[in-house]
């Protein structure tokens, strides 16, 4: 699976270790759909494809990356491995597993050695968004349209959040 999400070059890299993880990681690649930030998403394993692993992760910052989102699950080594070869800073998805049900791979990704970080969201679908929405509060720091777009998405939230009604409860 690789395919870029945008008409201009990719400013962000989706990374997962398997196929099996894009129910997770859409969650990502829609959120910056959303924000229209240009992307790629690529199966990378740090277990079947070490090598493909360490070129992607050496070329990233020369090809623009300036954000890679990396999900996981199971030993979860890729968004570590990922900041090992990078200096681009490296978002960690937690992608639940079969029979840990995700706090494995939390746990593999949180527990970075001092000095090669990954930032690291919660297990599933709202990890994945979170980590997207961060990658673009980040850009958005020297991108005033996307800080623009970042603010009424916040708004937005905010009114959703104001509209709500609590049902009425049953009397006792």
């Amino acid at each position: 699976m690789t395919q870029t999400n945008t008409q201009t070059d990719p400013v962000v890299g989706i990374i997962m270790g398997s196929s099996s993880d894009w129910d997770i990681m859409k969650n990502a690649a829609a959120m910056l759909d959303d924000f229209g930030v240009p992307h790629e998403v690529r199966v990378i394993s740090a277990h079947r494809m070490p090598h493909d692993m360490a070129e992607y992760g050496s070329a990233a910052a020369g090809r623009g990356l300036r954000a890679i989102i990396a999900g996981a699950g199971g030993a979860a080594h890729l968004p570590g491995m990922m900041a090992a070869l990078t200096t681009v800073p490296v978002f960690g998805v937690p992608v639940p597993s079969r029979y840990l049900r995700g706090e494995d791979s939390l746990l593999s990704i949180v527990q970075m050695p001092k000095g090669v970080p990954v930032a690291t969201f919660a297990i599933g679908e709202s990890g994945a968004a979170n980590a997207a929405l961060h990658v673009v509060a980040c850009l958005a720091t020297t991108d005033a349209p996307l800080r623009s777009r970042l603010e009424a998405f916040r708004a937005r939230q905010t009114e959703a959040a104001r509209a709500m009604v609590v049902p009425p409860h049953a009397a006792t």
